[in-house]
């Protein structure tokens, strides 16, 4: 597959080809979002979206802990991550259709405004005062749709912005935004609650998602165009249901279902945090930024050295899943506030490197014209297990302190690890590099 050149026209890729190869070594030593800016400004779209959703969840959950709900905080809390979960899940039909049919562009930067809308339409209600909880959750809800359409576009584009031999390194890159977000909103989300309340958070929000559709609207995508002497296999094939697109990857499939176990008890640390920084470390929203900065930061760094682990990835993430599986369950022994933090800096650094391992793994393994649907499947099927872990682990959070939750999650983590152990040889890794050619 040969991606066309980022241009307008044949002339202007004629006089831009010699340069190219002369400043080649030079261009490669920079980062891929400097030296390619359509890249790097959808990139950075996705850090701003993504920080602005991870900051709402964040603040919103505090807010509801420390603030808005006196009794049943656990359930509460639980209740909004389940409700900023479900979009992704319920609409992945949906979103692999769009992301099928539409231009890839106006798919993010619609997504990104929508976003921006509702958050300036909350920011007001809450300037006004009076703002109902159901509102908040609805507002929850709205943003996690949009940013249910955003992700698994942005995942689809990168062969639209990228050379192939930079996939794995925009692949980084793109699952680094995660691990970026994940440390902004940490430390905005909560401080901002303290300071502004959830108008000032609100109106953050907004300020992101539209930068980021200006982001989005500024960069040129360039169409895929796949090299054949055969005219009819210009033609674009025939889209297949979602359910044919994992029945024909059975060893995908296999590390999806392993990943989704393990999400039942990765993902209640969004819930746990909350209720540990109150009853536990009886901090304030200071803590709650601290211990969410230490989980963002541990991601980030994994994200960006995932492809230095050896071994295959399903070996490679068994023995991470292991290694995070002790981090979250330190906090239920240790509750010295730095051993808190670093146990959870260990756990984003695991979930980070697995993420960067798999997903480069899937680019190369899933053809182009099922990725569209793969990715909305994958994000599905990784996310259907977060509305259960939230609801469950936060209305045990009002009944089971936030050490035994913190036990539960890492005891819960080792049977996943071990189903991915298992599956050894019979993922078809070595297939998928052998199909990579000689591109590196």
């Amino acid at each position: 597959m040969t991606a066309a050149p980022l241009t307008d026209t044949a002339d202007s890729a004629d006089t831009e080809e010699q340069p190219e190869r002369r400043t080649g070594a030079e261009h490669r030593r920079a980062p891929l979002v400097l030296r390619n800016r359509a890249f790097g400004a959808v990139w950075l779209g996705q850090v701003l979206t993504q920080a602005a959703v991870r900051m709402f969840q964040v603040g919103v959950s505090w807010w509801i802990v420390a603030y808005a709900v006196p009794e049943a905080r656990g359930l509460a809390s639980g209740l909004f991550m389940a409700v900023c979960t479900l979009p992704a899940v319920a609409l992945a039909p949906v979103v692999a259709g769009v992301v099928a049919r539409c231009a890839h562009r106006s798919v993010l930067r619609t997504a990104a405004a929508v976003a921006g809308v509702a958050s300036t339409a909350l920011a007001l209600w809450a300037y006004s005062g009076g703002l109902p909880l159901t509102t908040v959750y609805a507002a929850g809800l709205a943003l996690a749709t949009c940013q249910a359409f955003f992700d698994p576009c942005l995942t689809t584009s990168v062969p639209e912005l990228v050379d192939d031999a930079d996939i794995e390194t925009a692949t980084g890159f793109e699952l680094s935004t995660q691990s970026l977000a994940g440390l902004v909103g940490a430390l905005l989300g909560a401080l901002t609650v303290d300071r502004a309340g959830v108008a000032g958070l609100s109106a953050g929000c907004a300020a992101a998602y539209l930068g980021a559709a200006v982001l989005v609207a500024s960069a040129r995508f360039r169409t895929v165009v796949v090299d054949s002497h055969d005219g009819a296999a210009t033609a674009a094939p025939p889209r297949r249901p979602l359910r044919r697109i994992l029945a024909e990857l059975p060893s995908v499939r296999r590390i999806l279902i392993c990943f989704t176990a393990a999400n039942l008890f990765t993902a209640a640390v969004f819930v746990v945090i909350p209720l540990y920084t109150r009853s536990v470390l009886l901090g304030g929203g200071g803590t709650v930024a601290l211990l969410e900065a230490a989980l963002g930061t541990g991601a980030l760094v994994g994200a960006f050295t995932g492809t230095l682990v050896p071994g295959r990835p399903t070996v490679a993430g068994a023995w991470c899943l292991v290694l995070m599986a002790l981090a979250l369950a330190t906090p239920g022994l240790f509750t010295q506030r730095p051993v808190v933090a670093g146990a959870l800096a260990v756990a984003g650094w695991c979930a980070g490197a697995v993420s960067v391992r798999f997903v480069a793994l899937f680019q190369r393994m899933v053809p182009a014209a099922d990725k569209p649907g793969f990715f909305a499947v994958m994000q599905a099927v990784l996310g259907a297990s977060l509305p259960v872990a939230s609801l469950v682990f936060g209305s045990a959070g009002d009944h089971l302190s936030p050490q035994t939750l913190c036990l539960a999650q890492g005891i819960g983590l080792l049977p996943a690890a071990c189903a991915l152990a298992l599956l050894g040889f019979r993922t078809p890794e070595a297939a998928a590099a052998q199909s990579a050619g000689g591109e590196r």
